[in-house]
């Protein structure tokens, strides 16, 4: 393993995407570096960084930190949601198939947020209130509505408005664990990855 530039000290946190790994500082302010061909580094450009680059308009306060293919989101002080890099799907959660390259608001998620997960062109966020709600690429039904129409704003994953305390995302799938121990998944099942014992996507 190599040192990362400039990070010997002060990383609170470490997230890899597709192409690119961001951080946040101990200061709360989020890093990215590496491929930039959709903005996923939020520095405003399209340039691929070889070193650790401050993402705009984040250099204090952020609270979570997650890289996926080419997009990222951050959790800030008071739970808000702020996405940025590639919106193909509308996985920013802004209204838009836009990519943007600095930092956009989600839509609906202006505070209560407590973790993000990002999946292969979709996300979804954890409520304070152990909701699930996600947007974005939803071929699989990966976003939980029971539809798999994309969707460019949260929408609330079926049957999952609160008791969960944990999600993560894959490709085109994502899981959620609830407070009572359960383990419930949705979206892609071709190779039997959400466990029910069939290849049925749900």
């Amino acid at each position: 393993p190599t040192l990362v530039s400039g990070l010997a000290t002060g990383a609170a946190a470490v997230t890899a995407g597709g192409e690119q790994t961001c951080a946040v500082t101990t200061s709360g302010a989020a890093l990215c570096w590496g491929s930039n061909f959709s903005g996923q580094l939020g520095d405003g450009t399209t340039t691929d960084r070889g070193a650790p680059t401050a993402v705009s308009g984040l250099s204090s306060g952020v609270t979570a930190l997650v890289a996926g293919g080419s997009h990222a989101c951050a959790v800030v002080k008071g739970g808000a949601a702020r996405c940025w890099g590639s919106n193909e799907f509308g996985q920013l959660g802004d209204g838009s198939v836009v990519d943007r390259l600095t930092p956009t608001s989600v839509s609906g998620l202006s505070s209560g947020v407590r973790a993000m997960e990002t999946g292969g062109g979709y996300t979804c966020a954890l409520t304070t209130a152990g909701a699930v709600r996600c947007w974005g690429n939803n071929e699989h039904g990966q976003l939980g509505d029971g539809t798999t129409t994309d969707r460019g704003t949260a929408g609330l994953a079926i049957g999952l408005s609160s008791g969960v305390t944990a999600i993560a995302a894959g490709s085109a799938h994502a899981c959620a664990l609830t407070a009572g121990g359960a383990v419930r998944c949705w979206g892609d099942n071709e190779y039997g990855q959400l466990g029910n014992g069939t290849t049925i996507d749900q």
